[in-house]
């Protein structure tokens, strides 16, 4: 299985996109995992689950340009995704602003 990897790379990518675009659709605070829910105690959950659908959406772009990347070589796209991901959350956090209200 030559392509192995961006195809599993791939589908991790539309996995993570997924789940971003329900969380934005349905702005339930519920859908995050128990243990974000009791540590983060926002004013206003639907503004905060959506502001995180936009930077989990953005940090899923990482597994995809890996997967682009695989197609050509592993070991790049394995370091790709490595440095994408830091990338990806550090912009994430300057781009969307959560306010402490």
């Amino acid at each position: 299985m030559e392509y192995g990897y961006s195809i599993i790379m791939g589908i991790f990518a539309g996995a993570i996109l997924l789940y971003a675009g329900i969380m934005a659709i349905s702005k339930d605070y519920t859908i995050l995992p128990l243990r974000v829910r009791v540590s983060v105690k926002p004013k206003n959950p639907k503004k905060y689950t959506t502001q995180l659908a936009k930077i989990i959406a953005l940090v899923a772009c990482a597994p995809a340009l890996s997967a682009l990347v695989g197609l050509w070589n592993v070991a790049a796209a394995a370091i790709v995704l490595i440095c994408a991901v830091i990338f990806f959350i550090w912009l994430g956090i300057k781009i969307v602003p959560f306010d402490k209200d």
